[in-house]
């Protein structure tokens, strides 16, 4: 029986393209929910601005803390198995945010006219049935976080894997881009109700990843399968006792506390300021294109230099790209080039955003792969998704804060005056997120300083 991994284009075999596809199928369909979660959250269900913000950033982090866990128990079952759980769950889960808002309407919770009418839902405990929804696709997409981007190393060599990460990440922004592109449109179409049916479109996304795995992925780099639970545990410990990994998470998560904010602020905030009109979808969508254009070269760039510096280079970007954001509310809302000061300055922001993400999210994965022991790939890299958690749960939360404080919901106050009095500083919140770039990009260089100090000392002394 031949075990060697079967070679594709490039030097990369059938496994490694298989799961970077149904990666770009899942991301089509994460992103396609996530951003407009917050909005389906407050428009269909009735939660707050604080109580939606909260739900979707335990949702996220959760997706980013389970790997932890499903990345170990992946290497003990199987990358394969593995994946078709996922998918299974996933499927499940979207399709249950599609047919939640019919089965509130069928106990006379909500109706659905022209617009979205509301009959007692924001005091009816029947709203809570997302958690378990959630909770679904909490689990399922935890399996993914750590399996793809683990068998990205199982099926590269040291040589490739910076190239192979590349490719991945491109994958994972193609899917993003595809996904955010889907909403506006059938918002155009259908109005609201839009942010029930993307969930349809999600589950058709990752049902066709399922039926991908199931009848072509076969890897033959099988170390780490069937280990006892004795022998994940000890890989737990040899992990948490990594200083390094630990503290680059807690930096990097100050980059991700501001990218998350695509998702947590910049939608409600640019249809508050910018007016209804905005199509929030569409401006996150600059984010993934400038990744798809960009990551290759960037990778290839920086190739020669190590994965702290490339980080570096990001990571002194991410706050310059919150103050471009702040810009647009200082410079008032005014149309001058076929879009307002808001989008426009918003757009900028974010394409300064995707550069950073180029130089960090990739060098950042390959990073972790090399870090990890043959057969404990998936604990390592569902272990990398850590600063995601973080980011999410301080991110998500603060961003809920913000927007309350600074950019509160129009619909509570009694005139537009009086909301105009109220949100005149909304651009407050980009200075907070500025902030916190600033501190991670120094706490980044002191790193690299330090680290570099003791790789020397310890080969002076070998």
């Amino acid at each position: 029986m031949n075990n060697s991994p079967q070679l594709t284009a490039k030097g990369f075999s059938r496994a490694f393209w298989v799961s970077n596809t149904v990666e770009l199928f899942e991301r089509m369909a994460y992103y396609a929910v996530f951003i407009v979660l917050t909005i389906y959250l407050s428009t269909i269900l009735g939660f707050n601005d604080l109580e939606a913000s909260m739900i979707s950033g335990l949702f996220s982090g959760g997706l980013y803390l389970l790997p932890i866990f499903t990345g170990a128990y992946a290497d003990k079952i199987g990358f394969r198995k593995s994946m078709l759980t996922a998918f299974s769950l996933l499927t499940i889960g979207y399709l249950g945010l599609g047919i939640l808002p019919t089965l509130l309407e069928s106990t006379g919770l909500v109706s659905y006219g022209e617009t979205t009418t509301f009959s007692g839902i924001q005091e009816s405990s029947n709203r809570w049935i997302i958690v378990p929804i959630l909770l679904t696709i909490v689990v399922g997409g935890s399996f993914i976080k750590s399996v793809i981007s683990a068998s990205v190393a199982k099926e590269t060599t040291e040589a490739n894997r910076a190239r192979g990460y590349s490719i991945f990440y491109m994958m994972v922004n193609i899917g993003a881009f595809t996904g955010k592109t889907v909403i506006d449109p059938l918002r155009g179409v259908i109005g609201e109700e839009a942010y029930i049916y993307i969930n349809y479109f999600a589950a058709a996304m990752t049902f066709i990843a399922l039926i991908a795995v199931y009848l072509l992925y076969k890897s033959a780099h099988t170390a780490g399968q069937g280990k006892s639970m004795k022998e994940i545990a000890q890989g737990f410990v040899r992990v948490l006792s990594n200083w390094r990994l630990l503290t680059l998470i807690l930096i990097i998560t100050g980059f991700w506390m501001v990218q998350h904010q695509l998702y947590a602020t910049m939608p409600k905030y640019v249809i508050r300021m910018a007016g209804e009109a905005a199509r929030p979808g569409w401006i996150a969508n600059v984010n993934p294109f400038v990744v798809v254009c960009c990551v290759g070269f960037i990778t290839r760039l920086m190739a020669k230099r190590t994965a702290i510096t490339s980080m570096s280079v990001g990571m002194f970007l991410i706050p310059f790209s919150a103050l471009l954001m702040a810009t647009g509310n200082m410079l008032g809302n005014e149309v001058i080039t076929g879009m307002s000061n808001i989008t426009m300055m918003m757009i900028a922001g974010i394409i300064v955003q995707g550069l950073a993400e180029c130089f960090i999210s990739p060098r950042y994965l390959e990073y972790f792969s090399l870090q990890a022991p043959k057969g404990e790939e998936g604990l390592y890299l569902g272990f990398s998704h850590l600063h995601s958690f973080l980011s999410s749960i301080f991110g998500f939360g603060l961003a809920g804060y913000l927007l309350t404080k600074y950019c509160p919901d129009p619909t509570l106050f009694e005139t537009h005056e009086a909301w105009e009095a109220a949100s005149v500083n909304a651009h407050y919140i980009w200075f907070y997120f500025a902030a916190i770039g600033v501190v991670a990009a120094i706490a980044l260089v002191i790193f690299g300083r330090i680290t570099r100090y003791l790789d020397k000392k310890k080969e002076i002394q070998a």
